[in-house]
């Protein structure tokens, strides 16, 4: 009996370490964040024809990047391989490590095109809205330069000062 019970114990305590291992982490890796999708912004007030052509807006720029996603997820699948040879090839690291920043920057200037599409739709109360959110905001506070929005991005974040 009392075999079963610490067979029975050690089963109950592997399955609760097991457990939170599958959780959902919610917002992990470097995706657009909060800064995606405007209409979710509160105190825009935003009108209906606004919200429709801004969803329509939204879905053609994450078709249009959709490739290159797909394409910057290969790329850096293939740096990690050829990390992990053992005769690493410096100039192949170097000519893919090339490539990826490429398609970063190819995504980050029609994300750029996006949002600048995205404000001219709005008008300047709501763009005045949105700039006075600062750092809580979404995309265009003054404040928040290329890869300094909020999330858990890659580049330099408010660091220690919190600033």
């Amino acid at each position: 009996m009392k075999k079963l019970l610490t067979v029975m114990a050690v089963l109950v305590l592997a399955v609760a370490v097991a457990v939170p291992s599958f959780a959902y982490r919610g917002w992990r890796g470097h995706g657009d964040g909060p800064c995606a999708d405007v209409t979710k912004v509160p105190g825009l007030n935003l009108t209906v024809e606004q919200k429709a052509k801004l969803t329509d807006m939204q879905a053609a720029h994450l078709k249009d990047i959709k490739p290159l996603r797909d394409q910057l997820y290969s790329k850096k699948g293939d740096l990690r391989l050829l990390w992990l040879e053992k005769n690493l090839d410096q100039a192949k690291i170097t000519a893919l490590d090339k490539e990826i920043r490429a398609i970063r920057d190819q995504i980050h200037d029609k994300r750029t095109s996006y949002q600048w599409a995205v404000y001219q739709l709005l008008t300047p109360e709501q763009r005045g809205q949105l700039g006075n959110l600062g750092r809580r905001g979404p995309c265009f506070a003054p404040e928040q330069g290329p890869r300094m929005g909020p999330g858990m991005g890659y580049g330099n974040g408010p660091g220690m000062m919190g600033r």
